[in-house]
């Protein structure tokens, strides 16, 4: 399943939360640098999902704050309640 997120690096808590338009926020601690930040919404969604990190690939988007993520295994009730169902 692909799911576009938005991402706040540099937060004070590192969670994930629906929007009012019904899109993900990623919030992670990570600073946008060197890739620190990906690793860390990676690790978020994985966690989120309660699926293993290897299931969450970032598709597109490596340098933006809106990305594309590809999750395996989602089958997860985790995704049914982030994404609405």
């Amino acid at each position: 399943m692909r799911l576009r997120i938005r991402v706040k690096p540099g937060a004070r808590e590192e969670k994930v939360s629906r929007e009012p338009d019904g899109s993900l926020l990623v919030s992670v601690r990570a600073r946008a640098q060197e890739g620190k930040a990906n690793e860390a919404v990676v690790k978020a969604v994985a966690r989120a999902l309660h699926v293993p990190k290897s299931s969450v690939r970032i598709v597109s988007g490596l340098s933006s704050r809106t990305k594309m993520l590809e999750v395996s295994g989602s089958e997860s009730s985790g995704l049914a309640f982030l994404v609405g169902w």
